[in-house]
C-alpha cells in the first residue's frame, strides 16, 4: 500500500486570532523563523502567565521544528465597552457606611472620592473569569489560530517544494549533458596527454604511453559521480513527494549533492564539463537556502 503524502511545512509562519471572554477578549499572535529545533517563546500578560504549561503543550504537539514566538493578552471587548455601567447601590452603601465610621475615628481623613468609589472591586459588575473557564477559552482560541498557522506554513513549504523541484529539473538536465561530453573530452586529453609524454621521454615505448594513459583516464573517469548525483536527485525527488518533516533530510542530501558536484569540478578535463559543474554548484546553494526553511 503507497504511502499516503502529508504536506510539507515551511518554518516560516504567521496567525493571529481574538476571542472574546466575558468583559474582556482575548488576542493571541504566533509567528515563527526557521531554527534547528523547535524553540518556543512565550510573551503573556501577568493575567494569563498561568496558561504558558498548557500552551506550550499543545504548541509542541502540532510543531515540530522552528523559533515560535507567542504573545497573547487580554484586551477590554469592544462589546464590553459599550455596555451599560451601572454601580451596585448596596456595595456603594456599605463602602459610604465605611467611609462615615472611618472619618468618625480619624476626622482628618479624606472622604471617599466618586472616583475611588467607581474603581472598587464590584461597583461597576464583577468583570472578572474564572480561571478554568478562562484557560479553555484561551486554548479553544489557540486551536484556531493553530489551525491558520499550520496552513500558512503549509502554504509556505509548498511554494519551496515547487522551487526545489524546479532546481531538481535543471540538474537532471545538467548532469544528462555531461555524459555525452565525456567521450570526446577524454579522448581530446589522450591526445594531448600523449604527446606531452612522447615530448618529455622520446624513447617511452607506445606500451608504456598506453599504461600512462589508463591511468590518469581511470582518474579522470565521473561517470561514478554522474550516476551518485541522478541517485540523490531521485532521492530529492522522493523526499518531496512523500511530504512530512523534509528539512534535515534534504540538508544532508544538499551536503551530498555539493560533494558530488565538487569532485566532478575537480575531475574534469574539460571547460565545457567545468562550466556544468559549476552550474550544479549554484544550483545546490540556492536549494540548500530554500531547505533551510523547511521543518
Amino acid at each position: 500500500m503507497t504511502e499516503k503524502a502529508t504536506m510539507i511545512q515551511s518554518m516560516t509562519g504567521y496567525a493571529v486570532g481574538d476571542r472574546p471572554a466575558g468583559a474582556a477578549a482575548i488576542h493571541l499572535e504566533l509567528k515563527s523563523v526557521n531554527s534547528r529545533f523547535l524553540d518556543l517563546a512565550f510573551r503573556a500578560s501577568d493575567e494569563l502567565r498561568f496558561l504558558e504549561m498548557p500552551l506550550r503543550e499543545q504548541l509542541a504537539a502540532r510543531i515540530g521544528r522552528g523559533k515560535v514566538e507567542c504573545r497573547i493578552n487580554l484586551a477590554p471587548s469592544p462589546d464590553g465597552a459599550r455596555r451599560d455601567l451601572t454601580p451596585d447601590a448596596v456595595l456603594v452603601g456599605q463602602l459610604g457606611r465605611l467611609d462615615q465610621a472611618v472619618r468618625a475615628i480619624l476626622p482628618n481623613a479624606a472622604p471617599l472620592s466618586v472616583a475611588e468609589v467607581l474603581r472598587w472591586p464590584g461597583v461597576l459588575g464583577d468583570d472578572g473569569i474564572d480561571p478554568a473557564a478562562l484557560q479553555a477559552e484561551c486554548l479553544a482560541l489557540l486551536g484556531t489560530v493553530l489551525d491558520e498557522f499550520t496552513a500558512s506554513r503549509q502554504r509556505e513549504g509548498a511554494r519551496l517544494a515547487a522551487t526545489l523541484l524546479e532546481r531538481v529539473a535543471k540538474m537532471r538536465d545538467l548532469v544528462a549533458r555531461v555524459a555525452p561530453l565525456v567521450p570526446q573530452a577524454l579522448a581530446d586529453y589522450e591526445q594531448r596527454l600523449t604527446t606531452r609524454l612522447r615530448e618529455a621521454v622520446a624513447a617511452l615505448d607506445e606500451e608504456r604511453v598506453r599504461q600512462e594513459i589508463g591511468v590518469v583516464a581511470a582518474r579522470i573517469d565521473v561517470a561514478e559521480e554522474l550516476a551518485r548525483l541522478a541517485t540523490h536527485l531521485d532521492e530529492v525527488q522522493r523526499v518531496l513527494d512523500k511530504g512530512g518533516a523534509v528539512g534535515k533530510r534534504l540538508d544532508f542530501l544538499m551536503q551530498e549533492l555539493n560533494r558530488e558536484a565538487n569532485t566532478l569540478a575537480s575531475k574534469s578535463v574539460s571547460t565545457e564539463v567545468t562550466a556544468i559543474a559549476l552550474d550544479l554548484k549554484l544550483l545546490i546553494e540556492q536549494m540548500r537556502e530554500q531547505v533551510q526553511n523547511l521543518e
